[in-house]
């Protein structure tokens, strides 16, 4: 099993946040486990879609699947990435506070 750099994580890390979607499910997982089939209804997804985030979330070792009966909860794998996420959401605000301003006026942005 090859070794990574923290550079190579970094990149993994930062690869799960470049999609808006997968991004919005760290969000929602922040504030507590889910289920496949509400977290797609929560972000307005489809099932396979979610799905498909969720392997590339699972893969960079940020969720786990929790079987539960025939069915697997969803959460983050580690506490702290809740905390680091609403930090380093926290620091993008500070650094460009616009930025979702102008998204929900609908006039551009990151968010």
């Amino acid at each position: 099993m090859e070794t990574l750099t923290y550079a190579q994580v970094l990149a993994r890390f930062g690869h799960a946040l470049s999609d808006q979607t997968r991004a919005r499910l760290l969000l929602a997982l922040r504030d507590g486990p889910g289920y496949p089939a509400e977290l797609a209804d929560l972000l307005g997804v489809t099932r396979q879609n979610l799905s498909n985030h969720l392997a590339c979330l699972r893969g960079c070792g940020l969720v786990v699947a929790v079987p539960e009966g025939r069915r697997s909860r969803y959460e983050l794998a580690d506490a702290r990435l809740g905390h680091a996420l609403g930090d380093l959401l926290g620091v993008v605000l500070t650094t460009d506070p616009l930025a979702c301003a102008e998204s929900r006026t609908g006039t551009g942005g990151c968010c």
